[in-house]
C-alpha cells in the first residue's frame, strides 16, 4: 500500500477518536447535563467538526450508554436511574474485585511504591477537606490498579461503566463525612495488593463497592 494511502486512511479514524474523547470529557465535567438535547449543528460549530463526523461520535458515545437517541428528537445526554446505577456498581463489583486480585499477583516494587504514595496522598487531601482532590485521586488508584492487573477486557468494561455514572460519583464524593469513610476501604485495598495478596485484594474490593452502593441509596433516599 502507497504511504500516502495509508495516512489519509489514518486521518479520518484519529479525528473522529479525538470528537469523541471532546464530546465525551463535556459530558463528564457536567458541561451537558443528564437530558440535554445534543444538537449536531452546535456540536458541529463547538467542536469544528463536520456533520456526518458529530452524528457518528454520538452513535459511539449512545454505544457506551452516554448518549441516548429519542425517535424524532434527536441525541440527549442519557440520564442514569438510582437503580440502574446500583445495577452498574454490582457489575463493576465483580471486575474491580477480578482486577485487585490481578494486580495482587503481578505487582512489582515500584509499582507498590506508587500505590502508597497514592494512598498517602489520599490520606493528605482527606485530612485538608480537599474532597475534589480526594475524588480525583480515588479514580488515579482505581486506574492505576486495573493498569497493574493487565486486564485489558475488565479495564475497557470499567472505563465505559464509569463515564454512565461520573454523576453519582461525583454526588457522593461531596458527601461530608464520606471520604473519611471510603478512605481506609481504599487503603485495605492497598494493603491487599502490595501484599501480593490476591484473596484479600478481591474482598477488599468487593467491600469498598459494596460501601459505595448502601452510601448511593442513603444519598437517593436525601
Amino acid at each position: 500500500m502507497d504511504p500516502a494511502t495509508s495516512v489519509r486512511a489514518a486521518t479520518p479514524q484519529t479525528s473522529h477518536e479525538s470528537l469523541v474523547d471532546a464530546i465525551r470529557e463535556t459530558i463528564l465535567r457536567g458541561e451537558f447535563v443528564a437530558d440535554q438535547r445534543l444538537v449536531e449543528a452546535d456540536l458541529s460549530e463547538r467542536f469544528d467538526a463536520g456533520r456526518a463526523a458529530v452524528r457518528a461520535a454520538l452513535l459511539e458515545l449512545t454505544n457506551e450508554g452516554l448518549v441516548e437517541r429519542v425517535a424524532n428528537r434527536g441525541a440527549r445526554v442519557r440520564a442514569v436511574s438510582l437503580d440502574e446505577a446500583v445495577e452498574i456498581y454490582e457489575v463493576r463489583m465483580a471486575l474491580e474485585a477480578l482486577c485487585a486480585a490481578k494486580a495482587a499477583e503481578r505487582i512489582g516494587p515500584e509499582q507498590a511504591g506508587e500505590l502508597r504514595e497514592l494512598g498517602q496522598a489520599m490520606r493528605t487531601a482527606v485530612a485538608a477537606g480537599d474532597l475534589t482532590g480526594y475524588s480525583e485521586l480515588n479514580q488515579r488508584l482505581h486506574r492505576r490498579i486495573r493498569e497493574i492487573s493487565g486486564q485489558g477486557t475488565a479495564a475497557r468494561v470499567l472505563e465505559r461503566l464509569r463515564a454512565q455514572l461520573v454523576r453519582h460519583q461525583f454526588r457522593l464524593a461531596l458527601q461530608p463525612g464520606r471520604p473519611s469513610v471510603s478512605l481506609p476501604e481504599h487503603l485495605a485495598i492497598i494493603d491487599a495488593v502490595c501484599g501480593h495478596d490476591p484473596e484479600a485484594a478481591r474482598l477488599a474490593a468487593q467491600a469498598h463497592l459494596v460501601s459505595v452502593i448502601e452510601a448511593l441509596r442513603r444519598v437517593q433516599r436525601g
